[in-house]
C-alpha cells in the first residue's frame, strides 16, 4: 500500500499572522500620528484594508487592550489611550514569583534610578519636604534598634522619590518596597556597615540642602556602593 507524503511545506502559525498584524497596526497608528482619545478604524474595516480574518484583527487589537494602548468606549468603539507603562510590570513585580536573580537585577536598577535623582531632586526640594528628610534622620539618630533603622532607612529613600515630583518614578519606588525587604530580609545585608567609607543619610541631607547634583550623585553613590557590591 503507497502512503502519501505530507508536502514539505512550513505551516502558517495563526500567532504569526497576528503578529505581523501588530507590528502593522503600532506602525500605521505612529505614521497617523493618533494621540490619546482618537478613535481608531472599526475591526470590518481593519480586517478589509489588510486582507486579513476579523478574528485576527481582534486578536491583535486585544494585546493592545493588555497593554493599555486602546479600549472601547460606548458609542465611540475602539479608541487609543495614555498607555500604562508600568501596567503589566506591577502585575509581575511580586518578589514571591520572582526568582533571586531577577530580584537582583530590579534592586540594581533601583540603586541607579536613585543615583541619577540628584538633578531633579535639586530642581524640585522645599524647605518644607527638606524638613520631613530632617525628622527622619533625626528619628534614625535616635535609635538603636536594627528593625527601627531600616524602617527610616526605607522613609528616606521613599522621601527622595517623593521629591521628584515625577509620578512614573514615585510610582515604580511603590512597586519597589518588596525589593527593600528583599534586601533587608537577610539574603543580602541587614543594614550598612558604618565604616570610613560609608555616606550616611545626615551627609546626604546636608549636601541636598547646601550641596551641589554633582557632590550628591558621588554621594549616593558611596552611600550605596555596599549594596552594590553586595549583590
Amino acid at each position: 500500500m503507497n502512503t502519501v507524503k505530507s508536502p514539505k511545506i512550513k505551516p502558517i502559525k495563526y500567532s504569526t499572522q497576528v503578529d505581523k498584524i501588530e507590528r502593522t497596526l503600532e506602525e500605521y497608528f505612529r505614521k497617523e500620528n493618533y494621540q490619546p482619545g482618537d478613535s481608531i478604524p472599526k475591526e470590518t474595516e481593519l480586517a478589509k484594508a489588510m486582507g486579513v480574518s476579523r478574528t485576527a484583527i481582534r486578536e491583535a487589537l486585544s494585546r493592545f487592550k493588555l497593554l493599555g494602548i486602546i479600549s472601547s468606549k460606548r458609542n465611540r468603539g475602539m479608541i487609543i489611550t495614555q498607555p500604562d507603562i508600568l501596567g503589566n510590570m506591577d502585575r509581575v513585580l511580586n518578589s514571591k514569583l520572582l526568582d533571586g536573580e531577577t530580584m537582583k537585577e530590579i534592586f540594581e536598577m533601583r540603586l541607579v534610578i536613585e543615583t541619577g535623582l540628584g538633578d531633579i531632586l535639586f530642581l524640585r526640594k522645599t524647605d518644607d519636604n527638606l524638613a520631613e528628610l530632617e525628622k527622619i534622620v533625626k528619628h534614625e539618630e535616635e535609635t538603636v534598634h536594627t528593625i527601627e533603622k531600616m524602617k527610616f532607612d526605607v522613609q528616606f529613600h521613599s522621601m527622595l522619590y517623593q521629591i521628584s515630583g515625577n509620578q512614573t518614578i514615585l510610582r515604580f519606588q511603590s512597586m519597589l518596597l518588596p525589593i527593600f525587604a528583599y534586601v533587608n530580609d537577610g539574603l543580602h545585608i541587614r543594614r550598612q556597615v558604618e565604616n570610613e567609607k560609608y555616606v550616611s543619610h545626615r551627609v546626604l541631607l546636608e549636601i541636598l540642602k547646601k550641596g551641589t547634583p554633582e557632590e550628591f550623585r558621588n554621594s549616593m553613590r558611596a552611600h550605596l556602593m555596599q549594596y552594590f557590591e553586595k549583590i
